[in-house]
């Protein structure tokens, strides 16, 4: 059986989260300290526009489960996610039935999946013996587009070309989903190292030329199609999707030219200029609202370090670590550890909102791991509580131990004065704040005693 075990704080942190998607006013507290130094900026969320479906995320809130029951688990996980979706765009449409009408249904879809998870999962579940309060969802109307791609107006090109726009342009709410790079004040500090490991590591594993993609998600949704409803871009190892066993991982190709075989995925950004992919009419794609040209990125870095400064031990073969919620919109954005920036600005980053970029300069999007792992599990049942972040004073938490942190930093030349989204669940709207990453470490031990010598040792390798 797998027992994941956390301490009492941790149960009241995920009643709490529960609770806070049924009265969250809007995702209005930021995770700074994810960002090491960093401080994003957040947008204010506007009132009277179009809302979504929020219901309990039941994923995060999962304390243990029985290794005999994890498929199914995972299917049940995959079905709720499958049933929001399917409300989301029944209110998006004149014919959907009614407020009323969909979401009853959706409840009662919810009830019956949420109590076969809880028999398979058990009694160390963590799920509350009442799923009455999962079940049930709410029409978020606070959390409105004003943040994402849709909402972008034509007064937004003209901001990205002439600076003095901007300002006009971001008070009339002309560019809301978009704000140029330019106005934003520096708001990144470099991590106050205090120890000898200043050293780098780095897999050269290119930009997805070979365009590997799917909506599967491995982690999260194992043995599920379209576990992810959007699409991912992958690097490193070859074969990564729902169905990737550990010994299939083991035994596939890569990409990194130093024969790092992990894989590392993140979702596709589009270019939103009319045209449209070959999965327009696809899951993942159009069917579930991600639409538009995906565009490969231009720059793709992955690099190992320590951002405290302290020694770090190595990671376990097949490890698996996640960064960012891609349900941040409507759960908060308590686990959101995305920014976005643009090239030569990148002491600049925003958390929720698209970033504008001169004439020249990149999107840029940077995905920080956590940088703690508890030395025993390669996952958890909610896929996080296994791994965390170093607190402020750069120490782990209390039976965790220091890991090199991976950073993800990916780049991409978009036109001036283009839209362009991240994918995501449909209700989630495409939303920046919902940016999230994924790894499974499939490093042999040469390779990852390399990478803690170098670090350790302060040298730049790779």
């Amino acid at each position: 059986m797998r027992i994941h075990k956390r301490d009492t704080a941790r149960r009241r942190a995920f009643a709490l989260l529960l609770a806070g998607v049924l009265a969250l006013s809007g995702a209005s507290a930021l995770a700074a300290a994810a960002f090491a130094g960093q401080r994003p900026v957040r947008s204010q969320q506007s009132a009277g526009q179009m809302g979504t479906v929020a219901c309990g995320d039941v994923g995060v809130m999962l304390n243990s489960v029985p290794d005999a029951a994890q498929a199914d688990v995972n299917q049940d996980l995959a079905d709720l996610d499958v049933q929001v979706a399917d409300a989301y765009r029944s209110l998006s449409d004149p014919a959907g039935g009614g407020e009323q009408r969909v979401m009853g249904a959706l409840a009662g879809k919810r009830s019956a999946t949420l109590q076969k998870l809880a028999a398979s999962a058990g009694p160390d579940s963590g799920l509350p013996q009442d799923l009455s309060g999962l079940s049930n969802c709410t029409i978020r109307r606070d959390l409105v587009v004003d943040a994402s791609a849709r909402d972008f107006a034509p007064a937004a090109q003209s901001a990205a070309a002439d600076p003095n726009k901007a300002a006009a342009a971001k008070n009339s709410g002309s560019a809301r989903g978009f704000v140029d790079i330019r106005t934003v004040a520096p708001n990144t500090a470099k991590p106050a190292r205090t120890g000898p490991a200043t050293g780098t590591f780095t897999s050269q594993c290119g930009r997805n030329e070979n365009r590997h993609l799917n909506p599967d998600n491995v982690i999260v949704a194992p043995g599920v199609s379209n576990g992810a409803h959007h699409m991912h871009d992958y690097v490193g190892n070859k074969i990564t999707d729902a169905f990737s066993s550990n010994g299939r991982l083991a035994g596939a190709g890569t990409t990194c030219s130093n024969g790092d075989q992990s894989a590392y995925y993140w979702p596709v950004l589009r270019l939103l200029n009319g045209a449209n992919e070959k999965d327009a009419k696809a899951p993942g794609g159009g069917q579930d609202l991600n639409v538009g040209r995906i565009l490969q990125p231009a720059e793709v870095g992955i690099t190992y370090s320590s951002p405290t400064g302290n020694p770090v031990q190595p990671m376990t073969r097949f490890l698996r670590i996640i960064t960012g919620d891609a349900k941040a919109l409507t759960n908060g954005p308590a686990n959101a550890h995305a920014s976005w920036s643009c090239t030569g600005f990148e002491n600049r980053q925003l958390a929720d909102k698209y970033p504008i970029c001169p004439n020249g300069s990149r999107v840029v999007r940077t995905l920080k791991f956590p940088d703690c792992w508890d030395g025993k599990n390669i996952d958890s049942a909610n896929h996080r509580t296994h791994t965390a972040f170093s607190q402020a004073n750069g120490a782990c938490p209390k039976n965790f131990k220091a890991i090199p942190q991976l950073v993800e930093r990916v780049a991409y030349d978009v036109p001036s004065g283009a839209r362009f989204a991240v994918d995501s669940f449909p209700e989630q709207l495409h939303n920046p704040v919902t940016d999230h990453g994924d790894f499974i470490n499939v490093m042999n031990r040469n390779l990852l005693d390399q990478m803690v010598s170098c670090i350790n040792a302060g040298r730049r390798c790779g």
